[in-house]
């Protein structure tokens, strides 16, 4: 189980990355504190494997929270960067140039949530509408929802105070309060192991952890860099074979569509699937850290080619070709 972090602590590793890196160039040694949304795990680890391969006396000390203790560790100053699902607002840029720190974000992919099932339940899709009407809890028994269906709905987050459960709140309820059938966990590994258990569970999680990365998964780094700085077209590639296999995955259609999709690279890229949202880093470093040296690489080239290879979308994906349209149709 994944615990928030002791303020106290996480000043101490801070305080010692901040003065470490400060004074030196990407090419010299430095430390720097990473927080990042959970749902963003498995993307951000393979992203500091690569870099500190790239640039072995530079190290990320990453740190796996929600994403209201990210920003809120960014703003007291505990860390020197963070990766979250929205830009900082004018009043949290306002109160960071008051304390003397400047801001750099930018947006480095775009995400998309997946709706997870047991493979024994016999749901095909699901329509925005009915999703929300399960989120508020109009909606309780599977019953209702699906011929066959049985038993009362168990909707699972990752975590209480998780960008998942912020972006279901927010646009699919309109900012309206969850139904008394909604949980949360404290991981996405955790939402996988309820589903798995229970036929009536259906978890909500980033569709980062459907893929971990199964295009690749047995390279080194020195083999994953080596893929990376290649010039070859990379391509939006991501079906079902590249999913895991132990939950159902349940495409998704908006309330005016008999369509439904499942949340492949291309469906999120052309915007079929519908339950998608950008992601942000933030970085407080000045030029010539290792904050922002990280900053620039996951902004740039090979950290966006590192994202693509993951079953979500870079921010700067028109800069290579996509391969044809109109896959990952629920038939």
């Amino acid at each position: 189980m994944k615990k928030y972090i002791a303020l106290t602590s996480l000043c101490l590793v801070w305080a010692l990355a901040f003065t470490g890196c400060t004074k030196y160039g990407p090419k010299t040694g430095g430390v720097a504190v990473f927080a990042c949304d959970e749902t963003m795990e498995n993307i951000i680890q393979q992203e500091i494997e690569v870099f500190e391969d790239q640039y072995p006396q530079q190290n990320i000390l990453p740190y796996y929270i929600s994403e209201h203790d990210c920003i809120d560790s960014l703003l007291h100053g505990h860390i020197q960067g963070a990766v979250i699902t929205r830009q900082l607002t004018e009043k949290e840029l306002s109160y960071l140039k008051s304390q003397k720190r400047t801001p750099y974000q930018q947006q480095i992919a775009v995400d998309a949530i997946a709706l997870v099932v047991n493979p024994s339940n016999p749901i095909e899709n699901l329509s925005v509408g009915e999703l929300g009407e399960i989120l508020s809890g109009q909606v309780t028994s599977w019953e209702d929802v699906v011929p066959g269906g049985e038993g009362n709905i168990m909707v699972v987050f990752d975590n209480q105070g998780s960008s998942t459960a912020n972006y279901m709140r927010t646009a699919v309820l309109d900012g309206k309060p969850f139904g008394e059938n909604v949980y949360a966990e404290d991981t996405s590994s955790m939402v996988f192991d309820v589903v798995k258990k229970n036929k009536n569970a259906i978890g909500v999680i980033g569709v980062a952890w459907l893929t971990n990365d199964l295009k690749h998964p047995k390279l080194e780094i020195k083999e994953r860099v080596e893929m990376l700085e290649r010039e070859d077209t990379t391509l939006l590639e991501t079906t079902s074979d590249d999913f895991i296999n132990d939950v159902k995955i349940v495409p998704v259609r908006t309330d005016d569509s008999l369509v439904a999709y499942y949340p492949y690279q291309q469906n999120i890229y052309d915007g079929t699937y519908p339950l998608y949202r950008p992601i942000y880093m933030v970085s407080l470093g000045v030029p010539g850290t290792t904050a922002h040296s990280f900053y620039s690489f996951v902004t740039g080239k090979l950290g966006q080619k590192l994202i693509l290879t993951t079953g979500i979308l870079p921010a700067r994906l028109k800069r290579w070709e996509v391969w044809d349209t109109g896959a990952g149709e629920s038939k």
